[in-house]
């Protein structure tokens, strides 16, 4: 009765939850689908209901701020700035967990450290130096700063996960003559995927979803990701509801489309980075 008892309240605080988190999503996603003249009364008013798929296409095409372009311009930055930390970072990772040298662990609690300085606190000295050398609103500027912002906790991730390998295959591949490279690219990484598909998907997203440093590293039209395109679809004195959320909708899918294709390892790459300190 104990177990029972215990279970029921798990799964009612869990439900809880996830209909607090859930309800907001439903009102953007109805209201995407809606005219406007039905969702100014309430999106849960359902006594006039005529669905419509025009405010997607309106979003889509946008005048002053498509997002086929935006979006376009979101991977162009995202995928680098995911692609990029990665590899840097894995190699670092493994070399703080297999190899011993002076000032390691220092060097590797400064890396950590990194993780706790806010974005705002940095952002005068990055425009500065963007300014400076000529890296201001361009795509190259934006995609270093967000690698560099990624760097310090996909390090953490990752060399918790590589203290967990084992350490015997290593050792059996360098017997048979294997050097450091040829054991980190073809055995470490491969036996890696479930935490590299979980540092994918969380950096691809953090990218994909930054408004801040796009709005200060961004300024010409034609550059703008999705994130600044939606504050622009809001009119002075008029706001479309329906036009926003189609276009908060469609902005939203490409993480979630992410997280569906990786799920196969995100758990297991989450867990076993985090249990090891």
């Amino acid at each position: 009765m104990r177990l029972r008892r215990s279970t029921v309240i798990i799964h009612v605080i869990a439900w809880s939850v996830a209909l607090v988190w859930i309800v907001p999503f439903l009102g953007v996603a109805v209201a995407s689908i809606r005219p406007y003249p039905e969702v100014v009364n309430g999106w849960w008013n359902l006594e006039e209901f005529n669905p419509t798929l025009e405010s997607y296409a309106s979003a889509w095409n946008h005048t002053s701020a498509p997002l086929s372009t935006g979006v376009r311009n979101s991977l162009i930055v995202a995928i680098p700035s995911t692609v990029i930390p990665i590899f840097v970072a894995s190699l670092a990772a493994y070399s703080f967990a297999r190899f011993r040298f002076p000032t390691r662990d220092l060097l590797f609690l400064a890396i950590v450290l990194l993780m706790t300085i806010p974005q705002q606190m940095v952002i005068v000295p990055l425009f500065q130096i963007a300014v400076s050398l000529n890296l201001w609103d361009t795509y190259l500027g934006l995609i270093l700063v967000h690698s560099a912002f990624g760097l310090p906790w996909i390090i953490l991730f990752l060399r918790n996960f590589f203290s967990v390998l084992p350490v015997e295959v290593e050792e059996a591949a360098m017997m048979d003559g294997a050097s450091d490279l040829q054991i980190f690219f073809r055995i470490v990484l491969p036996m890696s995927l479930p935490a590299l598909a979980s540092v994918t998907a969380l950096q691809f997203v953090w990218v994909w979803n930054d408004f801040f440093f796009p709005l200060v590293l961004l300024f010409s039209p034609d550059k703008l990701v999705a994130t600044q395109a939606i504050p622009i679809m809001k009119g002075r004195y008029f706001i479309d509801w329906s036009l926003v959320s189609a276009a908060s909708i469609i902005v939203m899918a490409v993480p979630v489309l992410i997280y569906l294709l990786l799920q196969r390892y995100y758990v297991r790459g989450i867990v076993a980075g985090a249990v090891k300190g």
